[in-house]
């Protein structure tokens, strides 16, 4: 039976970490949460879930950290993770259960034959009621487009290891081939979405996360239907100091989004 592990890597996220976690957590053998010198509620949510999963999460404190610090932390979980294959959840990732799932099902039965898992998903902007439209996915993967991504990794993979500093790293093997670009190798690419919050307010303190201002986006997105089918982790009961997600955007935002969406999309059809 092959064992998964998940690594996330977080800061200043207590508005969506709770939902994140619970979203995957019955689906894997263990979830290395590290946090890097949170301000918010971040620590305290993480102790919460450490109560109701003691055996699963392991919550590690390890302070404030530049960007190649960020690097060096994802390369010592991988070193401190004894399983077989690792899955990336960041605080602002949020699981169906039929995705993480199939995910798991591919790992499982399939996993040998595989380097990676590549997913889709669902990129909000401006609220949890809308989402960024499809053209503006620019992420690359064996000449598909759009708003996907590698989210679980053999770990068995020879040499495996993280390069680059925060924005810029990524897992690379012993030859310093970047994962997602081994030739001939086997990557597996799933429908299986996740529902994606980094555009999103994530907590208090983030002008203290590095690069978490240039994530912003003023962008209206395309409305989602009334009767979409939202991550059931929303629907759970949860703990009184998790904030809800069902939160729109407010006045600011929504008129400077209305200014500026119209040109991106001119910029995105020019240029794409």
């Amino acid at each position: 039976m092959k064992t998964i592990w998940t690594h996330s890597l977080v800061k200043n996220e207590e508005r969506y970490l709770w939902f994140s976690v619970v979203s995957v957590i019955n689906f894997v053998d263990k979830v290395l949460i590290w946090d890097t010198g949170s301000t918010d509620k971040t620590v305290e949510i993480i102790t919460q879930l450490q109560k109701i999963y003691p055996h699963k999460i392991e919550l590690k404190e390890i302070g404030i950290v530049d960007e190649k610090g960020l690097s060096g932390a994802r390369q010592k979980m991988l070193e401190e993770s004894d399983c077989d294959w690792i899955l990336i959840l960041d605080g602002d990732e949020v699981w169906w259960q039929d995705s993480i799932k199939r995910v798991v099902a591919t790992i499982l039965y399939k996993g040998d034959k595989l380097d990676s898992i590549v997913t889709p998903y669902i990129n909000l902007i401006g609220d949890i009621y809308h989402h960024q439209e499809e053209r503006a996915g620019r992420y690359q993967i064996d000449g598909r487009v759009g708003h996907l991504t590698i989210r679980a990794i053999n770990k068995n993979i020879q040499g495996l290891h993280v390069e680059k500093p925060y924005g810029e790293e990524g897992y690379f093997d012993s030859e310093g081939t970047p994962i997602q670009e081994r030739l001939g190798k086997g990557r597996g690419f799933i429908n299986a979405s996740y529902m994606h919050f980094s555009h999103l307010k994530r907590g208090r303190g983030e002008s203290e996360v590095i690069g978490r201002i240039k994530k912003r986006r003023y962008e209206m997105g395309e409305a989602i239907p009334l009767d979409y089918f939202y991550p059931e982790v929303f629907f759970q009961l949860r703990p009184k100091n998790i904030p809800s997600p069902w939160v729109g955007m407010d006045k600011k935002y929504y008129w400077l989004a209305r200014l500026i969406t119209p040109i991106k999309k001119i910029k995105r059809r020019l240029f794409r």
